[in-house]
């Protein structure tokens, strides 16, 4: 029998291969344990960002800012770049809680508006943001958990993202 890395270890693969450049997204929850399995294990905040295209297809996943256990600090202005350079149409915003918590904070909910605003300038839609808790625990305990803010409604989504499903944002402390 394989054992619990070995899975998560075929899972990734798995997924990765869904989740190849030019692949067209094909639901929210496909992209929530996408990220899940690479964000989750991490012992430190991370800040990332899947990059897409106009049709939603995928451009890349990048970490674009590490912190500390509780914490990580976002620059707008980088994620606007890297969004530019990459030519995105879209973005899915995600980070982790490696505390466990996979409730947004306060600073997260600003966090996402101000990267909506500054993207929104270049015309680069926020189509989520995606937080994910987890930790040293691993993916496959209860702790590890994940908090789309499209379901509690934070940002107003038009039908046609992410397979019309809402979507919402978040970043920063946990």
């Amino acid at each position: 029998p394989a054992t619990a890395d070995e899975v998560i270890g075929r899972a990734r693969f798995v997924l990765a291969e869904r989740f190849c450049r030019g692949t067209a997204i094909s639901s929210p929850a496909a992209v929530k344990e996408y990220l899940q399995l690479h964000l989750a294990p991490l012992g430190c905040e991370v800040f990332a960002v899947l990059f897409l295209d106009a049709q939603h297809r995928v451009l890349d996943l990048r970490v674009m800012f590490r912190g500390t256990l509780t914490q990580t600090s976002v620059y707008p202005r980088e994620v606007v770049k890297e969004a530019l350079a990459l030519n995105a149409g879209a973005v899915v915003l995600a980070h982790n809680h490696p505390s466990g918590s996979a409730e947004p904070s306060k600073a997260d909910e600003m966090l996402t508006q101000a990267l909506k605003q500054a993207l929104g300038l270049v015309d680069v839609r926020v189509l989520d943001h995606i937080v994910v808790a987890g930790g040293a625990a691993g993916l496959l305990e209860p702790c590890c958990r994940v908090h789309r803010v499209a379901e509690e409604g934070y940002l107003a989504l038009e039908s046609a993202d992410l397979s019309g499903h809402e979507r919402a944002g978040r970043t920063q402390p946990s």
